[in-house]
Formats: C-alpha cells, sequence, structure tokens
C-alpha cells in the first residue's frame, strides 16, 4: 500500500472508531440544564438493588428507576455506602417530591424510609448535593435522552 493510501485508511478507520464510540454512549437525562449519564432499575430485581453496595458514584451518574404505574414510592437506604439525593417525577416527569441529602444506612431493615410526597413514577437518584447545586424545585422537568424508554 502506497503511503498517501494508509495515511487515508487509518484517518478513515479512527474517523468510524470515534462515531462508533459516539453512538454508543449510554442512557443519559437532563435536569435543570444539567445532563446526568444513567443506570436505569425498571424491573423488581435492579430496583431492589438500585445502588447498593458501592463506594462511590460519579458527580455526572445517577441511577433512574421506572416504575410500572404513578403511585407512592418510598426508598430506602439499605446496605447504601453514599449520601443520595432522591428525586420523584410523576408521569409527565416533573418533580413532586425530593428527599436531599439522604444519608448512608448499614443497620440492614432498620434504615429508615424516605417516601414521595406525592405519586411518582420516575425515581433519580444522584449524588447528595446535587439537587441543591441544581436549585431544584418542584415542577422541574426531567428531560429523557436517548436509551430511555418513552412512555
Amino acid at each position: 500500500m502506497r503511503p498517501h493510501f494508509r495515511q487515508t485508511a487509518l484517518l478513515s478507520a479512527s474517523l468510524l472508531l470515534l462515531a462508533g464510540c459516539a453512538s454508543a454512549s449510554g442512557p443519559w437525562v437532563e435536569l435543570n440544564g444539567k445532563r446526568f449519564d444513567i443506570e436505569i432499575a425498571d424491573d423488581d430485581a435492579e430496583r431492589a438493588r438500585g445502588l447498593m453496595f458501592r463506594d462511590a458514584m460519579d458527580a455526572d451518574h445517577g441511577m433512574l428507576f421506572i416504575h410500572d404505574v404513578q403511585a407512592p414510592q418510598a426508598y430506602w437506604m439499605k446496605n447504601t455506602r453514599i449520601p443520595l439525593d432522591i428525586l420523584y417525577f410523576d408521569d409527565a416527569r416533573k418533580l413532586v417530591s425530593m428527599q436531599r441529602d439522604v444519608p448512608p444506612c448499614s443497620l440492614g431493615d432498620r434504615c429508615p424510609p424516605y417516601p414521595s410526597a406525592a405519586p411518582a413514577r420516575y425515581v433519580l437518584e444522584l449524588n447528595a448535593g446535587q439537587a441543591q447545586a441544581l436549585k431544584l424545585e418542584t415542577g422541574a422537568e426531567l428531560k429523557f435522552g436517548p436509551g430511555v424508554a418513552q412512555p
């Protein structure tokens, strides 16, 4: 292969690889203009495990819990090692309730529940302090990116 063609082939291969990486990004949500890469918990087993046994979570990451129907929700911090903000959203993806700066809990089944103040379908867990940093207020809209099931 002549040098010019080799460079062109390498450049083309590199661009295809970069394009593949860009399109392979995971699901995300946006809240008050900030994007968070998320893991999705949309079945009973995933919702039950949540963020248990993790020692850290990147600042721009979170976990989105998707429930089958809008209903009162209550989350707890059993075996959760990192403080969290627990944000509750209704069917329209509007913030209806939040529990800020929820501490870790190692008390097993004696960990207290943190209920929503109104029925919710989506629950977003972020690192503690994010709700304050975003200046979240009731009614804030949660926007879904590609890879998040749209109702």
